[in-house]
Formats: structure tokens, sequence, C-alpha cells
């Protein structure tokens, strides 16, 4: 899942009269004071750090769908785990803001392709029931190490320390060339079967199984196919398709505005105009964030459980729409009717509301977030996985590039910003009723697989019920029944256009 702390902050200069000089003297003028344990800066604003690395992962995240599905999932996992160790100690060595800035954009480079291919990984290795439950798991991981590093940064007191610390335990990540194998399933679609073939005999070898007991013949198949050469699709084939990429563009603007909004919500809740004592601290501010993407995930086990994932996607983009709209319009409300000595309210009352509206509108647009990048990993066939989970990552990283863009225009255009994203996310619920159901479903292989994920109806049918959308049987009959009309009146009276009796 996205990080939702704030990003790492710029080093300052080891040299007396460096950038350290300028940001102490900037923070002198606006009052700002440095805690020991954590970085300097101003309240309410991000540094241009944030940008860059932000906009490294977007740009990132478009990058390795390529790779990942032209040479494979490991190699790519390999290559991103060498370099983001060589990066991620470097940025440690950092003398300058400009050397730090610089290092770290390669290092969000690398993440970018380690947060890809491990994602389109355990998708790919897990049974249709458990892969909603595998992806919650490793959203539970990540929120661990989110509320570990406030504690490893007050051990550390040295933001190099801390560094090095975080990007050590990448090493154990080197062994997972030997645990994990490259995805069969991609492999098979592909049309690697030479690979493929290795891959399973060492499976059986693994199991202490003989290559005899092969029941359904999957190794006599593999020998016939093994002349035809490897087929690989690029992401830019979908726009050939009739509903695959509609389906991505939708998730991919569900993705922009969940992680997008999630700021505007934030802001609302800890910005200059909410004065709340609890969160003017900043390690409040760090882990009330913390605890409501903890929470949001909590809430999407229960809720894809029984409404699955497009109607767990349509309730927590309706539960955002509605924060967003009563913040932006009942809060204006209010605050008229607080200037008028008879109404009762006072600003008291347009601060609690806020608060109210932003912790649901941060709650329900992470959710919003996390279930498009999962959803779209399912619908997405597995000779372009990786392509369509990269757009829909990258598009939830230009969301969140849009914070710290507002904030280096000191806030200019904040108001501005929230309608807009408000206006998505109404656009958004009209566009997920259009999406399939893939829960307990197989994946996709190739783009026609794809294309047959349609749109079901959101609620099951009513025992006797005639559905809207013909099946193919039905569309059979129906082009038959045209055959036979041609040739003669042989229909009897009481059959319709469907082919079905009328009673």
């Amino acid at each position: 899942m996205w990080p939702t702390g704030p990003a790492p902050r710029p080093p300052p200069s080891l040299s007396p009269g460096g950038p350290r000089a300028t940001l102490v003297t900037a923070a002198a003028r606006t009052g700002a004071t440095r805690h020991p344990c954590r970085p300097l800066r101003t309240r309410g604003t991000t540094p241009p750090t944030a940008t860059v690395t932000r906009g490294t992962t977007a740009s990132a995240q478009a990058s390795s769908r390529t790779w990942s599905a032209r040479v494979g999932r490991r190699p790519v996992l390999l290559f991103s785990i060498i370099f983001i160790l060589i990066f991620g100690l470097t940025v440690a060595l950092s003398v300058n803001v400009t050397m730090f800035s610089t290092l770290r954009f390669f290092e969000g480079f690398c993440l970018a392709g380690i947060i890809l291919t491990l994602y389109a990984l355990r998708i790919e290795l897990c049974p249709p029931g458990k892969r909603f439950m595998i992806t919650m798991v490793a959203s539970f991981v990540a929120m661990a190490g989110q509320f570990l590093m406030p504690g490893l940064a007050a051990l550390c007191r040295d933001w190099q320390v801390l560094q090095a610390l975080i990007i050590c335990p990448f090493l154990l990540m080197l062994l997972y060339w030997s645990i994990f194998p490259e995805s069969l399933r991609w492999l098979m679609a592909t049309q690697q079967f030479e690979s493929a073939k290795k891959l399973i005999l060492h499976f059986t070898q693994k199991n202490c199984m003989s290559p005899e007991s092969d029941i359904k013949g999957v190794m006599a198949e593999l020998e016939k196919e093994l002349s035809r050469r490897p087929k690989k699709v690029c992401i830019v084939k979908v726009v050939g398709t009739r509903n695959l990429w509609k389906n991505i563009v939708v998730l991919c603007v569900n993705s922009l505005t969940g992680y997008g909004i999630h700021h505007c919500f934030a802001r609302s809740m800890m910005g200059h105009e909410v004065k709340v004592p609890l969160l003017e601290n900043f390690y409040a501010d760090y882990y009330t964030v913390a605890s409501i993407a903890l929470a949001s995930c909590l809430a999407m086990c229960v809720v894809v459980r029984f409404l699955g994932r497009r109607g767990g996607l349509l309730l927590f983009m309706i539960l955002t729409a509605l924060a967003s709209l009563l913040q932006l319009g009942l809060l204006n409300l209010i605050g008229k009717y607080s200037q008028h000595p008879d109404s009762g309210m006072s600003d008291s009352v347009k601060d609690k509301f806020s608060i109210t509206f932003s912790i649901v509108g941060m709650f329900a647009s992470h959710a919003v977030g996390s279930l498009s990048v999962f959803f779209c990993a399912e619908i997405t066939p597995t000779v372009i996985r990786c392509g369509g989970l990269g757009l829909v990552l990258a598009s939830a990283g230009f969301g969140m590039l849009t914070a710290p863009i507002i904030e280096l225009h000191n806030q200019k255009g904040y108001f501005l910003h929230h309608i807009i994203f408000a206006c998505c996310t109404l656009i958004c619920i009209i566009c997920i009723l259009l999406l399939p159901e893939s829960r307990n479903q197989n994946l996709p292989e190739n783009i026609s697989n794809g294309e047959h994920y349609t749109r079901q109806p959101l609620l099951p049918h009513k025992k006797g019920e005639q559905p809207l959308l013909l099946t193919n049987a039905e569309l059979k009959d129906y082009s038959g029944l045209h055959d036979a009309a041609a040739a003669g009146n042989g229909l009897p009276e009481n059959a319709t256009a469907n082919g079905m009796k009328s009673m």
C-alpha cells in the first residue's frame, strides 16, 4: 500500500554556511521551532523534496510496468532491490540538498519497481478466495512499519543513521531470488513454454513427486507447444478493446480521486483553520493519520466480504463524496449563521464538524484508493497485468502529487482543488456501476479473457425475474429466430424476440 505518513525531509548541509543556515533563518522568520527528533519544517507546508519523491514514484510506476511485462517479475524485482540498496545507502552520505534530492529521485524510482512486482506476484500466486486476504495482510505489515517509524526516528536521532537503518532490511529481499520463482501464470500466458516446463519440473522435484504422475497430461501438452514462439503483449493493445480499456480508465480515475482528495481532508483536519490542542503535536498528527488508515483497512475486510469488490468500492466512494460535499457546503452555511449573535453557533461548532467530516473522508478515501489498485490487479489480464497496475498506481501517485504542488504555491487554489476532486467523486460513483465483479473468479490470462469480464447487475435477480441483459445462449436463440422467420413462418404465436414464451 501507499505510505500515508509525511515524506522524508531534505538533510541540512554539513557546512556551516550551507542551506542549513538558510533553513534556520526561514524558520526564525516564520516562528517555527525544531523538535530534537524530527526534521525542521514549518507547520502546514511540504518541502520540495516531497514533491520530487511523489512525482518520481508516479513516473516510475508507469516505467516499471513496461519492463515487468517484457522481462518478467523476478528480473525487475532483483534489479530494483540492488539499486535501491545502492541509492538508499548513498543518500545517507549526502552533503547538501541537491545531492539528497537527486539520490532520492532514483531511490523512489527503484521503490516503485519493488511495489509493482510484489503486488503482481501476490495476486498471481494466490487462489481466487485468498487474494484479498493476502493483500490485506501485506497492507497490515506495511502499516506496522509505519507505526514503528517515529520510534526508530526517536532512537536514531540522526537522519543519516535512520536512512541507513531503513534501507538495510532490503538486503534480506535479495533472498527472494531463490525463494520466489518466476510467475508460472505469466510464463504460460506469454507462451514461454520452455521456461514453464523447467519451472514445473523444478516444482515436481521440490515436492518429491514423479513426473509420471501427471494425470491431466500437462507435460504432454507442453511438449506439443514447445515450438511456438513467446508472445508478449504491450499495454497499448487495450486501446483496441471494447470493455477492458474502459475498466482501466475508470479505476485510474478512482485511484487519482481517492489519493488526491485524501490530502484535502487531512489538511482540513490539521490545517490552520482548525485549532485543536491534540492536533498541534507532530506525533499526534502522524498517529492520527496512521490510525485512520488502519481502521479503513479493517473496514475493507468486512465490507468486501459481504458486498464484493464493486459494492465495497461504491460504498466507500459514496462516503467520500458525502463527506466532501458536506464539508464544502454545510460548513460554509454554518459559518454564515455563526456570524449572527442570536444563532447560538460558534466557531468551535464549525471546527468540530470539520474534524468529523475530515476523519470520515480520510477513512473512505483511503479505502477507495486501495480497492482501486486491488480491483485493477484482478480484472487486468496476466499478459498486461503489470501495465494496468502501473497505470493505476501512477494515477495514485499523481493524485498525491497535487498536495505538495498546492502547498508550494502558498495554498493558492486549495478550495478549487477540493471542489474539483469532489466533482470527480460524483463522476466515479456513476462509473463504478460499469465495472465487473471479480470476487471468486479466476484471473483473466489474455485480452480476450479480460473482455469477458462484463458488467453484472449490482443486486442479484429475484427468483423468476427475467434479466435485462441476454446471455450468450439467448443471443444465439435470438439470431436463430430471425433465420427461421426468414425461411418461413415456423414460429409459434406466443414466442417473443428473445426466445421466451409469453405466459
